[in-house]
């Protein structure tokens, strides 16, 4: 056994303790508080918890002021959400409302929102109307999205106390429909394709993002071969233009002379951030590969879910995988 030291509490002891944490110090760069962090498959899974913030690319759990440091050096932030959970939209908000007090303007990207419900978002968006049966008509809320407008209110309502715009992410459903139904190349016949411009644009097949999706669409969802083509034709269009929707948005922040920070936030399914492929690779092709960005993947945790938080970090899903409390009233098992 070792001999108890008593540590003096004059000059000497002082000293003794100005050299224990320089030697500290020089030992543990980041400080001598202990961070629970470590490399995946080191053990600390076991350890890991509801709000636990991953940063995948080293393994560790981060602090949250940590995270918005990192994403206050980006262009473009995304959320993946699961869709419908309150903790997502609360941790979203969390880092809306950091950015605020850190001089920062938010854009805030929804998917939950079709083109064809922008003007009615930005009326929405810039006065104190209370929702109403004729805006959730006029946004096209339920044939865009459905369920409860409430799960989504607090981003609006966050954006309208803030004066911040919204952007509607997604393509009109009634014409993704039209792609699931007839296949894409005869979807861009229809009249509707020219209307939204999409004529103009050019929908890539990413061998990549084909053998994510494709293979997620077989697993996940039942239907013959022809099916399943249509669907993830429908799928790359939705994702071209959810990134146009964003690319069009930091093409403008760049044009604008007034000096104030800007960063887009997008909120979408965790489906649309997987692996940067969807959308951010889709916004990267579209500005010259010239934007930073960052993905967050949000998960409901608990112990239960360890092993699925290994995998994800393995060939990492996102460049953070945020933990959060289930939500025990609708908890879905997510289809990888």
């Amino acid at each position: 056994m070792g001999v108890p030291v008593r540590v003096s509490t004059g000059r000497t002891g002082r000293s003794v303790l100005r050299l224990c944490l320089l030697v500290c110090l020089l030992m543990f760069p980041m400080g001598c508080a202990v961070e629970r962090a470590s490399g995946p498959g080191s053990g600390i899974e076991a350890g890991w918890q509801p709000w636990d913030i991953l940063e995948t690319h080293t393994g560790r759990v981060i602090t949250f002021a940590n995270l918005v440091k990192g994403l206050e050096q980006q262009n473009i932030v995304y959320f993946g959400e699961e869709h419908h959970n309150p903790y997502h939209i609360e941790a979203a908000l969390k880092v809306l409302n950091q950015l605020v007090v850190d001089e920062i303007e938010p854009t805030i990207g929804m998917e939950m929102f079709g083109w064809d419900g922008q003007p009615a978002l930005d009326s929405y968006v810039s006065t104190t109307q209370p929702v109403t049966n004729e805006f959730l008509e006029q946004v096209r809320w339920k044939q865009n999205w459905g369920g409860a407008f409430e799960d989504y209110a607090p981003l609006l309502t966050f954006a309208r106390d803030r004066h911040v715009s919204v952007r509607a992410m997604n393509p009109p459903k009634p014409l993704i429909r039209r792609v699931v139904k007839l296949g894409l190349d005869q979807a861009k016949q229809e009249p509707e394709w020219a209307t939204w411009r999409l004529d103009q644009e050019e929908i890539v097949d990413d061998p990549a993002y084909r053998e994510r999706i494709f293979d997620q669409l077989q697993r996940c969802h039942g239907g013959s071969a022809e099916h399943y083509r249509t669907m993830y034709e429908a799928s790359m269009v939705r994702d071209e233009g959810m990134a146009r929707t964003l690319a069009l948005r930091e093409e403008e922040l760049r044009r604008d002379q007034t000096g104030t920070r800007r960063i887009i936030v997008s909120y979408t399914g965790a489906g649309h951030v997987q692996y940067g492929l969807p959308v951010p690779k889709r916004v990267a092709r579209r500005l010259g590969g010239a934007v930073k960005q960052a993905t967050i993947y949000l998960l409901s945790f608990d112990a239960s879910k360890t092993e699925d938080v290994r995998v994800l970090m393995q060939e990492p899903i996102a460049d953070y995988i945020w933990l959060t409390p289930m939500d025990k009233a609708r908890q879905v098992k997510p289809c990888r």
